[in-house]
């Protein structure tokens, strides 16, 4: 996510065409059920030649591609691209068959596609055509375009809504996987907007899940498994895990995303040992939808393992 470093940006808010596939292996890209398991893989890996070895993420169940730009791929992305088709093929099936998920992650901290003016319907199907060329079981949208959502003139959420849409026309439901990943702060209500809970409500039934951003927050926010999961700050009022449901998001498509480390963002970190406990204790208020991480190698398959250990154990 080549995350944006949301506090600048709050700060200045508040004072702050391809055909659809028909035939190309559909049982396979069956949306997968809850809870998810989200790792995305956007940094150079030396000696790395396309994903890792699916014994370095074993525990994930979907693994994201960072970044396809409105430019085209870049990093991971651009690696899988430059791969010969009999490799990537048998990464896939590899990846498939240990039930992982490959799919592309869209946009990032570099693109800021409203207020570029890119065109949403365009967009989607340039988006959809690479997954469709590239044999990728779906794709997740990074959106991080902040001016756009901060002027609260609606433009953010029209954009997007337009593009979920036509997005999904191209890769339709239950056969490729379409996941937002939103800040945590954009479920807030103080957007006036609406945000994502306005984009929640007009395609909010087209989109699997949401790897939600509940990190690069501020210093304090979702650092403790109650202002996580129950009491958010009254910076971002009404924006932890529970409240986010009671504003009306599907509670079992709201995934908690968190850092590996601290240096994979500003703020936000919880240790595996911290952020497994609040993971169980989500667990016993009836949620499932599962945790994603950015990013790997930072993230592999023991750190999963210990943030799984008590609700989700392998």
């Amino acid at each position: 996510m080549r995350l944006a470093t949301l506090v600048g940006s709050f700060a200045a808010l508040n004072g702050v065409t391809s055909m659809p596939l028909t035939s190309r292996g559909l049982v396979t890209r069956a949306t997968p059920a809850a809870p998810h398991f989200v790792i995305y893989s956007d940094q150079w890996v030396s000696g790395e030649n396309g994903p890792p070895n699916v014994t370095d993420v074993t525990g994930y169940n979907v693994f994201a591609l960072s970044f396809w730009l409105t430019s085209g791929p870049a990093d991971q992305a651009e690696e899988w691209v430059e791969l010969d088709n009999a490799t990537r093929a048998s990464i896939k099936s590899t990846y498939n068959d240990a039930g992982i998920s490959l799919i592309v992650s869209a946009f990032g901290s570099t693109d800021a596609p409203t207020s570029s003016g890119d065109d949403p319907t365009t967009t989607a199907n340039n988006l959809a055509s690479f997954v469709l060329e590239y044999d990728l079981d779906g794709v997740d949208i990074d959106y991080e375009d902040f001016n756009a959502m901060n002027a609260e003139d609606g433009s953010a959420e029209t954009w997007l809504e337009t593009f979920t849409t036509a997005l999904r026309a191209q890769l339709p439901q239950g056969q490729y996987i379409l996941t937002h990943a939103p800040v945590a702060p954009w479920f807030s209500t103080t957007y006036t907007s609406g945000a994502y809970l306005a984009v929640d409500k007009a395609v909010g039934s087209m989109i699997d899940w949401y790897n939600i951003q509940f990190y690069n927050q501020g210093t304090t926010e979702y650092t403790t498994c109650d202002g996580l999961l129950t009491n958010s700050s009254s910076t971002w009022p009404n924006s932890a895990l529970f409240e986010i449901a009671a504003s009306g998001v599907s509670l079992d498509k709201l995934v908690i995303g968190k850092p590996a480390t601290t240096g994979d963002a500003n703020n936000g970190y919880m240790n595996t040992t911290l952020l497994a406990q609040c993971v169980e204790e989500a667990s016993q208020q009836g949620w499932d939808a599962g945790v994603m991480v950015w990013e790997y190698p930072g993230a592999a398959a023991t750190w999963i393992e210990e943030v799984r250990a008590l609700a989700f154990p392998e």
